[in-house]
């Protein structure tokens, strides 16, 4: 059988009505990465004894309880822990890590019965934004195999859109769920800040990080977030609130609806085929009753500076740990500690997690860090304060996910400030803390998949997927499939 045309729900219904087991979708499902993963190479580990055990056990449980993820084969980012089955992070340092114990997330999947099929290739340490900075391989876009899928989570990304799995779990720091969602014609969800518990999610940096579902449809992700949110007293950013009902009003209604359309989204370097997407998806909001009106967010240009300088000092910090003596990889042949530790960093981790740990080491040494770290800091502030203006008239924000549509393997691997600046929409949903989620929105002339962004407040994931949901329904788009 074939996922293409299958949802949560439309699976979840098969296995009500037996028209086929968890142990035969996952075996389905197995039988798909065989026949294409070789092409497409978005996992790094496959999980094929635990996970036909735990589809079993779904068999066993049955599903009269309505939960819909409940023997669903789904696939897990490689930076999210998950006891018994390796989590590397697609780096070196950790390429034997068998984690004893789950992320939290991975907890609650397992509580609803989903199956972990494997685990999914990113860009090391989540540090990238094209998968081509993984040690093991690299991840290819399901629509174009000679363009990168996104990153970091484009391995979760390709395997739903090369129909490997129906969802995905992936992480967002800066853009790395919503940028490959665009790039691969799915969904993609970056939750507020503090939504998701990030216990057990290896830390890029920790003020910035959050879990996220991709999916095929609108639907989907919201029944995949609902499972996946809530508090957890393990991680000390998570926030007690009780958990919506994210997908209870799906019904494509956003009459009265005040979205905002920032002009500045609209600037040379983004493309004029992802431009012509988010004004006709403007006007087909304009059309189902929402008001659409142009804002300004002046704070956009300085989002890509602030944010390296506080990602890279964060990752610096948190990559300390990382030092060749307690765990990861240890450099043979040594003769001190301080040879321990310079050969175990430098043949452990790539050139790009290199880079960023020097730019975070700068920004933070004594001398550059009120000029750097500080300042960084009060843009922070000044972009949210933005974000605050905007909502305090409208309920969203409209506009495009990425510059440019997916480039190729190897484009812009010898131009990484080119890469750094493709994340200019993302990055500041981030700094402010804010939810957002990118959709399909169309195709360019060479087919192409264009992602259009909608931007929330603080904890009205809701709203945003209510405005998701109706625009998808306005549209085809999940019709295509790659031609894998």
């Amino acid at each position: 059988m074939s996922i293409f045309n299958e949802t949560l729900t439309s699976l979840h219904e098969g296995l009500v009505n037996k028209e086929f087991s968890s142990v035969e979708l996952t075996q389905a499902a197995f039988k798909r990465i065989a026949e294409t993963d070789g092409k497409v190479e978005a996992f790094l580990a496959l999980n094929e004894e635990g996970a036909l055990k735990q589809a079993q056990a779904a068999d066993e449980k049955g599903y009269a309880d309505g939960n819909v993820l409940n023997g669903i084969p789904l696939g897990i980012k490689d930076n999210i822990v998950t006891e018994g089955v390796t989590t590397t992070a697609a780096s070196r340092m950790l390429g034997d890590f068998m984690p004893i114990y789950d992320a939290t997330v991975v907890t609650k999947l397992k509580q609803a019965g989903a199956v972990n099929v494997g685990k999914l290739n990113m860009d090391e340490f989540a540090m990238g934004g094209s998968t081509e900075n993984s040690y093991y391989k690299k991840t290819k876009n399901a629509w174009d195999l000679t363009k990168v899928p996104g990153g970091s989570s484009g391995g979760s990304a390709a395997a739903v859109a090369s129909g490997e799995v129906v969802a995905s779990l992936g992480s967002d720091t800066g853009g790395s769920i919503r940028q490959p969602a665009a790039f691969n014609g799915i969904v993609g969800m970056k939750p507020t800040y503090g939504r998701v518990s990030r216990y057990g999610l290896i830390a890029f940096a920790s003020s910035l990080d959050q879990i996220g579902p991709m999916t095929r449809n609108v639907t989907d992700n919201a029944l995949l977030l609902e499972a996946i949110s809530g508090y957890d007293a393990k991680d000390s950013t998570s926030m007690k609130l009780e958990v919506p009902k994210f997908s209870a009003n799906l019904n494509g209604n956003v009459a009265g609806m005040k979205i905002a359309l920032p002009k500045e989204y609209f600037q040379e370097g983004v493309s004029a085929e992802i431009q012509e997407a988010v004004r006709k998806a403007a006007a087909q909001f304009e059309e189902m009753g929402a008001t659409v009106e142009e804002v300004s967010m002046p704070t956009l240009a300085y989002g890509i500076p602030a944010y390296y300088i506080i990602a890279s000092s964060e990752a610096s910090s948190n990559l300390q740990r990382f030092d060749g003596v307690r765990y990861g990889y240890r450099a043979e042949n040594v003769n001190s500690l301080d040879e321990l530790y310079i050969k175990s960093r430098s043949e452990g981790f790539g050139m790009e997690v290199k880079r960023r740990i020097m730019l975070g080491s700068f920004s933070l040494s004594a001398g550059f860090y009120d000029a750097y770290f500080k300042k960084a800091g009060q843009v922070r502030t000044l972009i949210k304060r933005d974000f605050a203006n905007i909502f305090a008239g409208y309920d969203l924000i409209l506009g495009p996910t990425t510059t440019t549509t997916a480039f190729g393997i190897g484009e812009k691997n010898d131009d990484p400030l080119a890469m750094y600046m493709d994340d200019l929409l993302t990055v500041t949903i981030n700094l402010a803390g804010v939810p957002a989620i990118s959709v399909p929105g169309g195709f360019s002339a060479d087919g192409m998949p264009i992602g259009i962004q909608l931007i929330g407040n603080y904890f009205e994931e809701a709203k945003i997927y209510q405005a998701a949901f109706a625009l998808e329904q306005a549209n085809d788009y999940l019709d295509q499939h790659p031609n894998l």
